[in-house]
């Protein structure tokens, strides 16, 4: 999905002829390919000895990475270590060159997640082992620790911002309008009457501050309970926006939290009346704490329930304090626990080679859990400072060392709340005589007011995106915004292409403007159409090939060209990458993704038909070996 969807648009993003080319980051200068590769590990290097400049070998390694994806995904044998290894190198080299529209939080995510997923996959290309290894339980427990660490500091930071939304449990009475691709349900969403939009506030910060600390309970139906509730706030999202590959990624963390019996449900036994007294205490706590935290109570005036926060910022930060450091001697405890019963599964493993192997992968894979553990710590505490000076300064020392390979990643998603009061969204004009202007309409961000939102997902339209970002601040806070104006005045195809992938839609695909600039309206839910606007404020000046402003932002941000581009390649893979882009081009991005996905399915599922018709006696799998496969195949990527 994420290579397909990249593909389609790095000719506009880091093309010759696109927004923020990207040969500016890639500056030769005399130094070793190891010395290059040190200093920004990317395989973009390796660029001009295939004889490409550096977008089409961007977009080579977009090829390769979707034909690597596919091929896993049929072939069992692929789903290795090193195809992991090769996936998760690609795409940390692309992001090492793609500034700001490869700069998302889920970018830093899916970076961690691959490489967990070469800890967690077997080197079945090496050895041709299948099954479960004794060590599966440590690595595949460091899946746990990202997706806690994703959802306690996503809950924890909306209120450590002092949003005054999010305090006030008002934040989802704006977020469905305001968010940046929103989807029709989330349009009958914002419908919604005021006491329900709070509960569903209190709702968020049980399901993402509360429940993740059930992530490592002892006590598995509580696990499992934590795993539906986080199902359920994933699936809820993904039915209100469009936030790309996010929620299935995290859908897919949420597996590590199964296990055998849940999935075997004929072989259920019969469950303990302490654990199940000991389980009903923990939720009945959880659900009182809700209730007196945020005030709740019913309001039979609204026939509703009212809410209010019934806490401080410095009592939460308080809890903050307290919770942080015990959390992770939590994870600390969890972890030994893995190793030390994966050490003594090896230990009785019989036969001495085999002992001895098992023994030498437990060593080696406990010492790379440990350490992705330790590492991932620095980026954990940054939401409460005094935990992170507390860190052994070892730790950090390790942290720096590491990090340019985005190993592991800080996460907070929705901090605060944007768009109060109406959403900003930026208005490109463009105009041939300077008197009458003419629109330009995006394919996916709103616009037209009685345009209804897009199903976009999983495709991330990553300039729509930034131009959501953009309408947050001033133009000078987005210095692409100026490369953009500057492109469409010269009528570049491919950076139109970007806006509209039928460039007939284009309101100047015939010839170029004379004139463009911008303007940001407040974009409201209005219910007898989609959308009510009003004007806000110029966002962009009325600018001019050879303008005087347009020029000095040009040289302000470093956006002209120093140095002619690379002539064009004309070797063999080069032709094969720009046949490939002319035979998806013209074809909406979306449109695209999901035939993709619905063909890869439709392969996996004869593949499974045919498997199971030449071998009917087979035995099936354990579920561990299932969830371990699952967690292991490229969709997971």
């Amino acid at each position: 999905m994420l290579f397909g969807s990249c593909f389609c648009l790095f000719l506009g993003l880091y093309g010759n002829d696109g927004l923020l080319p990207a040969r500016w980051q890639l500056r030769y200068s005399g130094k070793s390919l190891w010395e290059l590769l040190l200093s920004s590990p990317s395989l973009l290097w390796l660029g001009p000895q295939l004889g490409l400049d550096t977008h089409t070998a961007m977009e080579l390694l977009c090829l390769v990475g979707a034909a690597l994806s596919l091929a896993a995904m049929l072939v069992e044998a692929l789903r290795d270590s090193v195809v992991f290894f090769c996936l998760w190198a690609l795409y940390l080299s692309m992001c090492q060159v793609g500034q700001v529209f490869l700069y998302f939080q889920w970018d830093n995510l899916l970076l961690e997640v691959g490489f967990l997923c070469v800890l967690v996959a077997p080197l079945t290309l090496i050895r041709g082992s299948r099954g479960v290894r004794e060590h599966d339980r440590v690595t595949f427990w460091l899946l746990r620790w990202l997706l806690f660490r994703l959802m306690f500091a996503s809950g924890v930071v909306k209120l450590t911002s002092r949003c005054p939304t999010w305090w006030g449990l008002t934040a989802l009475t704006y977020h469905y309008e305001t968010q940046c691709i929103p989807t029709q349900l989330a349009w009958y969403a914002h419908q919604l009457p005021v006491w329900w939009q709070k509960l569903s506030v209190v709702g968020t910060f049980v399901f993402e501050i509360a429940v993740p600390l059930l992530v490592f309970s002892p006590l598995r139906r509580l696990r499992l309970g934590a795993f539906y509730l986080q199902v359920l706030l994933q699936v809820l999202i993904i039915l209100t926006g469009n936030y790309n590959f996010f929620n299935l990624l995290t859908l897919a963390l949420c597996l590590s939290l199964l296990d055998d019996q849940h999935v075997n449900f004929w072989r259920r036994k019969l469950w303990s009346w302490f654990l199940y007294l000991l389980e009903l205490t923990v939720w009945s706590l959880m659900i009182f704490g809700s209730i007196v935290c945020f005030d709740l109570k019913l309001d039979l005036t609204k026939n509703g329930i009212s809410s209010s926060t019934a806490f401080t910022y410095h009592q939460f930060n308080q809890f903050l304090k307290t919770v942080t450091i015990p959390a992770i001697w939590i994870g600390v405890l969890s972890l030994t626990w893995e190793m030390i019963t994966a050490m003594f599964r090896c230990a009785c493993v019989s036969g001495f080679l085999k002992r001895f192997w098992g023994t030498v992968q437990w060593t080696v894979f406990a010492t790379a859990a440990a350490a992705m553990f330790t590492i991932s710590l620095v980026p954990f505490t940054y939401m409460e400072y005094d935990s992170n000076a507390r860190l052994w300064p070892g730790v950090h020392r390790a942290y720096e060392l590491v990090d340019r390979y985005q190993l592991v990643g800080s996460y907070g998603l929705f901090r605060r709340m944007t768009g109060v009061g109406g959403r900003p969204e930026v208005v490109i004009e463009g105009s041939n005589d300077a008197v009458s202007w003419t629109e330009i309409e995006f394919m996916y961000k709103p616009g037209n007011l009685s345009a209804p939102p897009a199903a976009v997902a999983p495709h991330q339209p990553r300039l729509d995106w930034q131009m959501w970002f953009a309408a947050l601040g001033d133009q000078t806070q987005s210095p692409w915004f100026t490369s953009l104006m500057y492109r469409l005045l010269q009528g570049k195809q491919d950076v139109i292409e970007l806006i509209q992938t039928d460039v007939s839609k284009y309101p100047f695909h015939q010839q170029p403007p004379a004139y463009l600039r911008a303007h940001r309206y407040r974009y409201w839910s209005y219910p007898q159409r989609w959308w009510r606007r009003v004007y806000d404020e110029e966002f962009y000046p009325t600018v001019h090939l050879g303008n005087t402003f347009l020029e000095s932002m040009l040289s302000q941000y470093g956006l002209k060209d120093k140095s002619p581009p690379r002539r064009m390649s004309n070797t063999t893979v080069a032709q094969a990458v720009r046949w490939v882009r002319s035979q998806a081009r013209g074809v909406p991005t979306h449109i695209l993704i999901w035939t993709l996905i619905a063909c890869s399915a439709t392969l996996c599922l004869l593949q499974g038909l045919q498997n199971r018709n030449n071998h009917p006696e087979r035995t099936p799998l354990t579920h561990e070996a299932t969830l371990l496969s699952i967690c292991k195949h490229p969709l997971f990527l």
